[in-house]
C-alpha cells in the first residue's frame, strides 16, 4: 500500500479514502517512508525536506497558496505538486466580508463598551461606517476575489479591482472596475481588501509608502497571507488615525504572538487563520488533496499540478 504522509492528523471522516489503498503516517521519524504529502501551511517543504523520502512522488496542499512549497526544488526531483484551488473559495470569500462588515461596524469597540458604560449612551457615542455606496477596492480579481466582489455589489458597494494577471473581462465578469495600478486603487478605495499570493514581488505590498498613498479613513483587510503585510508599518498607520481599521485573518509569522500590539487594538478584528475553516470547506480541501495524491500515486495526471514540466513523475508508466 502507498504511504501517504500528514502534516496535520488525518480526521477519521476521511479514512475511508486511504481504506485498502494508502496508510497514513505522522511524525518526523516517519517522513522516510513518504510516497506522498498532504501539506498544511506552516511548514517550509524545501529541498531538504523532500530528501528526507527518496520515495517522495507528490506534495499535495490543503490550499491555494503554495508559497511554504518550494516548487524549483520539487521540479529538480521530479516531485508533483498539487493544490486545492477551488476548495476554500466560498468559505475565505464570506469570512472577507465578514471582518469587513465587522470592523466597518466597530464590532470590537462597541462590545467592549458594553462592560462598562451606561446601556442609554451606546447609540449616540457609536459610530459605525454604512457600506451602502461605498467603494471596495479588490487587490487580485481571482477566485475568491471575485466572489467577495459579487457579495459586496450585493451590499451596494462600488467595486474597483486590480489584478495584473487578470484575464480580459474578468472584472466586468465579477462586477468590478478594472483600474490600471494599485496605487491608483489605494486612493479611491475606501477598504482595501487583499487576495493575491506571497511571492518576491508582492512580500510587503501594503508597507509605509503605500500606506502614505491609501485614502484617509481607509478600512485595510487581509485574509489572503501575512507577508503582504508590513506589521509595522500598518500598527504605525492604525496610530496615527490614517487607517479608520483593519480586519486580519492572517499574519506574520503565524501564530502570531500573543503580545502582537495588533491583536490588543479596538480598531483591528483578528482571527488565527481560520477564514476557510468551515465544515464544506474542509471536507473539499481534505479530499480534493488526497484524491490528487492517489491519482499520481497510480500514475494519472491530477487536476491541479502546478508544475507539470514534472509529468509523468519518477517511478510513473505513463
Amino acid at each position: 500500500m502507498f504511504r501517504i504522509w500528514l502534516e496535520y492528523s488525518l480526521p477519521t471522516a476521511y479514512a475511508p479514502l486511504l481504506e485498502g489503498v494508502a496508510v497514513a503516517v505522522e511524525g518526523e521519524d516517519d517522513l522516510h517512508q513518504a510516497e506522498a504529502v498532504i501539506a498544511g501551511a506552516r511548514r517550509f517543504y524545501d529541498g531538504a525536506l523532500m530528501d528526507r523520502a527518496p520515495g517522495l512522488k507528490v506534495i499535495c496542499r490543503t490550499g491555494i497558496g503554495i508559497d511554504n512549497i518550494c516548487v524549483p526544488d520539487a521540479t529538480a526531483r521530479r516531485v508533483a505538486v498539487c493544490n486545492t484551488p477551488d476548495a476554500p473559495t466560498f468559505s475565505t470569500a464570506e469570512h472577507t466580508l465578514l471582518l469587513i462588515l465587522a470592523v466597518a461596524k466597530q464590532i470590537k469597540r462597541a462590545e467592549a463598551s458594553m462592560a462598562g458604560e451606561d446601556g442609554s449612551a451606546f447609540f449616540h457615542s457609536h459610530s459605525g461606517l454604512e457600506l451602502w455606496g461605498k467603494c471596495l477596492g479588490l487587490v487580485g480579481l481571482g477566485r475568491i476575489g471575485g466572489r467577495v466582489a459579487i457579495a459586496a455589489r450585493a451590499l451596494g458597494m462600488t467595486v474597483i479591482g486590480y489584478d495584473p494577471f487578470a484575464p480580459p473581462g474578468r472584472a466586468a465578469e465579477v462586477g468590478a472596475e478594472a483600474i490600471p495600478s494599485f496605487e491608483s486603487l489605494l486612493g479611491r478605495a475606501d477598504i482595501v481588501s487583499l487576495h493575491l499570493p506571497v511571492s518576491p514581488e508582492t512580500r510587503r505590498l501594503i508597507n509605509a509608502d503605500t500606506l502614505a498613498m491609501i485614502k484617509p479613513g481607509a478600512i485595510l483587510i487581509n485574509a489572503a497571507r501575512g507577508g503582504l503585510v508590513d506589521e509595522a508599518a500598518l500598527l504605525d498607520a492604525l496610530a496615527r488615525g490614517r487607517l479608520a481599521g483593519a480586519g486580519l485573518d492572517v499574519f506574520d509569522p503565524e501564530p502570531p504572538s500573543p503580545d502582537n500590539p495588533l491583536l490588543h487594538r479596538s480598531d483591528v478584528i483578528a482571527t488565527p487563520h481560520i477564514a476557510s475553516a468551515t465544515g464544506a470547506s474542509q471536507e473539499r480541501l481534505w479530499q480534493t488533496a488526497l484524491c490528487q495524491a492517489l491519482m499520481v500515486l497510480r500514475g494519472v495526471r491530477p487536476p491541479h499540478l502546478v508544475n507539470p514540466e514534472v509529468w509523468p513523475v519518477q517511478g510513473d508508466n505513463q
